[in-house]
């Protein structure tokens, strides 16, 4: 019987310490939380210790990694143990290269994979590469990969095939779907579960409906492929998408007889679709099943419940629901109040949404780009741009969750500075200007076209005025040009 590899040295999994096996990496890592900055200060704990672990265990957590997200910790981990003498599989570095193009982008992950062994270039490192390249949307690198692999007689699989239909849904070109379906065949590969619900989609972007059909029933004459949960939400979304009500609550019903093992997704989907079609009473019935499959019910279950409800006009069903939550969540998610509190905005009750907002503030939830968000939007419908304007800037000081910077939509910065040029309120306009330069590189010529308009409607002068084009690399059209002759007046 093989014996499990340990760093350092060989060692049998029944003769490590039972301190030892309930201290599994994974639960190592996760043991202050989820989070990035838990997970990382864990992982450094573990590598500055030079503790062995067992490959297996390795493999394990950075699976465990990528499906949370947490690809830096993943390749920090993956690169540290390599270095202490891990012998990386074709299919641990196929993982490494998919964590190297997340962490530090395609070229690095290219160099990684030139740097590769000759031995190493097989299917699955050449098919994780192509991944990469559809998943940035990078067509033609990923159409001149795939060649490079028919070249190579490595053998397509079903997934290389997937990746580059998902490619061309993703780029608005699902009529090339069809065509890659058929070479797929005449070259032997067999289609999977995920080929036949990108096919799905291509033909309902199309709006082949029957095509779809003709599909679903390719798939049931397929002795090789199971239709699953997957395949029937996607069906029904289709249907409740092309308005065929009545067919896409029979989806629904088969998607709940397979549901037998009562997937947690599975019952969302349910719940939302359900929704779509207008049918409460079968959004409350799923709902009490989910609870009873799941007593201690998520926060993303009760997002999704609560939205259902608000979209279905259901509002004192979603305070209910929400009291529910909010009486019971260990950790309170301002992503929950949002839908509460946007409801309340919509229904004009802005002061139940503010006190909303401060509630969830005191229970340790701050607002987000999306609850300043909400309350703009309701100021500027109403009127009160100094508000709204206001509230543009804590969505930009806040963020968004993922570390990326919040912008407000062109439409909104548009009608903004509209307002300030009809105003003749160059103090506005400014004062919007250096918001907007805090989210994003480059303000838009449009906006110093409109403060230039701004500063000549109010007969204001501004000897910097060119100055601060020529440094923000900014060219405005002719007319504007004439009224900068007019402000910059010495």
């Amino acid at each position: 019987m093989a014996m499990p590899q340990l760093y350092g040295r060989t060692k049998s999994v029944t003769k490590r310490s039972k301190k030892y096996l309930e201290e599994a990496l994974y639960v190592r890592l996760f043991k202050e939380g989820s989070s990035e900055v838990s997970v990382r200060q864990q992982l450094n704990q573990f590598l500055k210790s030079s503790k062995r672990v067992f490959k297996w265990e390795v493999g394990d957590t950075i699976k465990k990694l990528r499906s949370r997200n947490l690809y830096y910790p993943a390749v920090k981990l993956s690169e540290t143990m390599s270095s202490r003498g891990m012998n990386k599989t074709v299919s641990d570095q196929a993982i490494h290269l998919d964590l190297v193009a997340k962490t530090r982008g395609i070229p690095a992950a290219e160099n990684y994979f030139i740097d590769l062994p000759e031995t190493s270039k097989n299917l699955r490192t050449y098919g994780a590469l192509l991944n990469c390249y559809c998943k940035e949307l990078m067509t033609e690198e990923a159409e001149a990969l795939i060649e490079k692999m028919k070249e190579l007689n490595l053998g397509l699989s079903s997934m290389s095939y997937n990746s580059l239909m998902t490619l061309y849904t993703k780029v608005g070109q699902p009529e090339r779907i069809p065509a890659i379906i058929q070479e797929m065949k005449a070259a032997n590969v067999m289609p999977d579960s995920y080929t036949y619900n990108v096919w799905m989609r291509a033909l309902a972007a199309v709006n082949d409906i029957s095509g779809v059909e003709r599909v679903i029933e390719e798939m049931k004459r397929d002795v090789r492929v199971a239709a699953n949960w997957t395949t029937y939400s996607n069906l029904a979304s289709i249907y409740v998408d092309a308005g065929y009500f009545d067919k896409a609550e029979k989806a629904l019903k088969e998607l709940e007889k397979i549901n037998a093992n009562k997937d947690l997704f599975a019952f969302q989907f349910l719940i939302t679709l359900y929704g779509r079609t207008g049918k409460l009473l079968e959004v409350y019935r799923i709902w009490r099943s989910l609870r009873l499959a799941f007593p201690k019910t998520a926060n993303i279950s009760y997002l999704n419940m609560i939205q259902v409800l608000v979209n279905l006009k259901d509002v004192p069903g979603a305070e209910k629901c929400f009291r529910e939550w909010e009486s019971g969540c260990s950790t309170y998610d301002i992503r929950v109040a949002n839908v509460i509190i946007g409801a309340y905005a919509k229904e004009g009750l802005v002061d139940k949404a503010e006190e909303l907002k401060e509630r969830a503030r005191r229970r340790g939830a701050k607002p987000n780009s999306k609850t300043w968000e909400i309350f703009c939007d309701y100021y500027l419908k109403n009127g009160d741009v100094k508000l709204g304007v206001d509230c543009i800037a804590n969505a930009v000081s806040a963020g968004r969750g993922n570390g990326q910077k919040w912008v407000p939509s062109p439409v909104i910065v548009g009608s903004l500075m509209a307002h300030f040029e009809q105003q003749k309120d160059v103090d506005g306009a400014e004062d919007l200007i250096e918001i907007l330069k805090k989210a994003v590189d480059d303000v838009a010529v449009e906006v110093f076209e409109s403060l230039i308009r701004t500063y000549a409607a109010a007969g204001r002068k501004s000897q910097l005025m060119r100055r601060r084009l020529k440094m923000e690399n900014v060219e405005v059209s002719d007319d504007c040009q004439k009224l900068l002759e007019a402000i910059c007046v010495e």
